[in-house]
């Protein structure tokens, strides 16, 4: 996001993706700090709540949320590692007050969106496509956080503001003699602002003041931005797809900026199955919803923890520039406990187990344990038979998972991070000691009483015509 003069934004002074270093560089006061993190959890509570699922869904992949005065103003940077920190300024946030961090938390999230689906290194290097994505970003912002104006600091507006851009636009074009778009038309598009911004003889350009600008390049791995994103748009798509009317309109609305105006964004939405919410079927086939979600609900609860690794890239890039190798934190602690539970009193639809064999066998740290169970718990290996007797008992799982009851005379040992059972669902319902970690796959016509359960637990039905 561009800042007027007061917080032109400098080169960083320490490494963005070094969280300890940027915890250590000139702390603020404790106070200052204290209340610039209450003003990020409320503006993240409100884009939860309605001002942008997206944005609320970007934020809770960055784990490390850092005050900071290595940064000017706010940044989320993807580094490398995997990683996507959350960096603001803790003095910058409290100027600014609520509303004011709401608009640059947003701001910030969009661009991210950007990045992901507008990826063509082509685009990304000309400037005036950079200044067309803060006249877009900043638009949409002030359209979806009901803003007439954006947010001042010490008095004066702040960033880029897409209504002095179009009258910049239109007085250039009407002094070549060409006829200028209305506003509406101009900003109907992320595309269209840069179209129309291409036509000028003189288009401006914003002034590298915030991160993104400053450097393009620093902390702007693709791979990581397109994990993140890609996940955050899942959830929303499947928020929307439960029924969340906000869900449904930002996704709809983000559609309708970046669908069809680069053969990149369209596979992005394409492959992510999204045109379900206009009442299209995917080219690409049948989307499992199910499998998607399980996918994402897995990664959050098998997240990697920390251990020193050596980042080959940009351990390369130092050396060449002459600075010593340096240590970056990544990789998971400890092998992760995945327990899969297969009720056999149950139908299951043809394919979930081997699917679900080949989804762990893809999971890097991860040690599984295949369960059937009706009213009893059986230990199995995949490809093996599995037979079901008579009743249903969750309990039985839990007993067995939790360590109190053995099977062939022993005891689980393990702590599992994840259980994820496959069910009809129709059994007396269980509290787990740890719900957190149950996932609930639930088949065709079964009870999903773990949905509406207190404390409610993960759960998604499995069908085979969802799409």
């Amino acid at each position: 996001m561009a800042y007027d003069a007061k917080t032109a934004a400098h080169r960083p002074v320490v490494d963005l993706t070094d969280r300890r270093a940027l915890e250590r560089w000139r702390p603020a006061e404790p106070a200052v700090v204290e209340e610039a993190r209450r003003l990020k959890e409320a503006a993240l509570l409100d884009f939860g709540l309605t001002d942008s699922v997206v944005a609320s869904w970007i934020y809770a992949k960055c784990h490390h949320q850092i005050p900071t005065t290595a940064v000017a103003t706010a940044a989320v940077v993807a580094s490398g590692d995997g990683t996507c920190p959350l960096l603001y300024n803790p003095d910058f946030f409290v100027r600014l007050g609520l509303e004011g961090v709401k608009f640059v938390l947003f701001h910030e999230s969009r661009h991210l969106v950007h990045r992901h689906l507008f990826a063509d290194p082509e685009l990304r290097d000309d400037p005036v496509f950079t200044l067309a994505a803060e006249v877009s970003i900043n638009h949409v912002a002030l359209v979806r956080l009901g803003r007439k104006e954006l947010p001042l600091l010490d008095g004066a507006p702040t960033g880029v503001d897409p209504r002095e851009v179009h009258r910049d636009y239109v007085a250039d074009l009407t002094d070549q003699g060409l006829e200028p778009l209305g506003y509406d038309d101009f900003v109907e598009t992320d595309m269209s602002v840069f179209r129309e911004l291409k036509r000028m003889k003189q288009p401006p350009t914003p002034p590298a003041v915030c991160v993104h600008l400053a450097d393009s390049a620093m902390g702007s791995d693709q791979e990581t931005i397109d994990e993140a994103v890609s996940s955050a748009l899942l959830n929303t798509l499947l928020a929307a797809r439960r029924g969340h009317p906000g869900a449904e309109r930002e996704l709809l609305d983000l559609m309708d900026r970046t669908d069809g105006t680069s053969e990149h964004a369209t596979k992005m939405w394409g492959r992510l199955g999204a045109g379900a919410l206009r009442g299209e079927t995917a080219r690409t086939g049948k989307v499992d919803w199910w499998q998607r979600w399980l996918v994402d609900v897995l990664a959050s609860k098998l997240r990697e923890g920390e251990r020193l690794v050596y980042p080959k890239k940009r351990g390369a890039l130092l050396a060449a520039l002459g600075h010593d190798p340096v240590l970056s934190r990544r990789g998971p602690e400890r092998e992760k406990v995945l327990v899969i539970a297969y009720d056999t009193s149950g139908s299951m639809p043809d394919g979930v187990v081997a699917w679900l064999t080949r989804l762990v066998g893809e999971i890097d740290g991860v040690t599984a344990h295949w369960l059937s169970f009706d009213g009893v718990v059986m230990p199995f290996r995949p490809g093996e038979r599995v037979y079901g007797g008579g009743g249903t008992s969750f309990q039985a799982v839990a007993d067995y998972v939790e360590g109190r009851t053995a099977v062939d005379g022993r005891l689980f040992d393990e702590i599992p991070d994840a259980v994820v059972m496959l069910t009809d669902g129709y059994a007396p319902a269980i509290t787990p000691a740890e719900p957190d970690k149950w996932i609930w796959l639930i088949t065709e016509g079964g009870d999903d009483w773990p949905d509406h359960h207190t404390p409610q637990m993960a759960c998604h039905r499995v069908t085979t015509g969802d799409r």
